[in-house]
């Protein structure tokens, strides 16, 4: 079988174009270029073995970025597995904007909550050298797996196993990130996730419970002025800004993500004297 071939077999199984390329070019160790470019090379048959067993991975729902053990995000290609959450595109706004808020921070201390494959705080790491970032993680094999990533990036992160700011008695950051679990337990899209980790994706109940943790907890650990940067499901942002406006946060700001829905909302500690 050719390389067009396998991809017109794929694409008739009903995977899509991409997600086949991705797969053929990891397992054949070729850029996906090189596909498009020699697309009447002859497969082996050990690879055309190896390409079909994971098209039916595929086409059980398994991510590509499990299938194929990373996936790029903010310029980082990034070790993943099912340990750890898919990072997504939306959460690159995210980072953007943190990145924003940085030069406005009353100091250099930045922590992640809940970094999972580390993809935050390796890409504040990045681009802000000058940051102190420090990550959390409950998992200890999340964190095997961010540790990794930092390694390979050469990028120093302080990772730290505990659940959300927990392990952090007596420190104080100038901006706090996080991208909790928000779904709720009950949203019929978790049936199409059910790969990933179902606590890096959900806190069950309403969706807020982690949103709600981080929130009440934060004025414990950020100096006055800082920061805090929560990603949240695109019909939570009302209720987040809530929760930030009763804790004593100054007024929240909810910014849209790549498809305009409300993805990420920011506030400052505003402590009152």
């Amino acid at each position: 079988m050719r390389i067009d071939q396998a991809l017109a077999h794929a694409h008739a199984l009903g995977v899509a174009r991409l997600d086949a390329q991705l797969l053929l070019a990891h397992g054949l160790q070729r850029p996906r270029a090189w596909l498009i470019a020699h697309d009447e090379h002859l497969l082996d048959p050990r690879q055309q073995q190896a390409f079909t067993a994971q098209l039916a991975q595929r086409l059980a729902g398994v991510p590509v970025a499990y299938l194929v053990g990373e996936r790029d995000f903010f310029g980082l290609t990034l070790a993943v597995t099912p340990d750890v959450l898919v990072p997504r595109p939306e959460t690159e706004g995210l980072v953007e904007w943190a990145l924003q808020l940085l030069p406005q921070a009353p100091g250099p201390g930045v922590v992640d909550l809940g970094t999972g494959s580390g993809a935050i705080a390796l890409a504040l790491a990045r681009g802000a050298p000058g940051s102190q970032v420090v990550a959390t993680d409950a998992s200890a094999a999340a964190l095997a797996v961010a540790r990794r990533n930092a390694a390979r990036h050469g990028l120093e992160v302080e990772f730290v196993l505990g659940d959300w700011w927990q392990p952090l008695a007596g420190r104080h950051f100038g901006l706090a990130v996080s991208n909790p679990p928000y779904i709720a337990g009950h949203d019929p899209h978790l049936r199409a996730l059910g790969h990933e980790p179902r606590s890096a994706l959900t806190p069950e109940g309403d969706g807020l419970a982690a949103l709600r943790c981080i929130i009440d907890a934060a004025p414990d650990y950020l100096l006055p002025g800082a920061w805090l940067l929560l990603e949240h499901g695109h019909d939570q942002g009302v209720e987040v800004r809530q929760l930030l406006q009763r804790r004593g946060f100054g007024p929240g700001t909810t910014r849209l993500d790549l498809a305009g829905l409300p993805r990420c909302t920011a506030a400052a500690w505003a402590p009152q004297p």
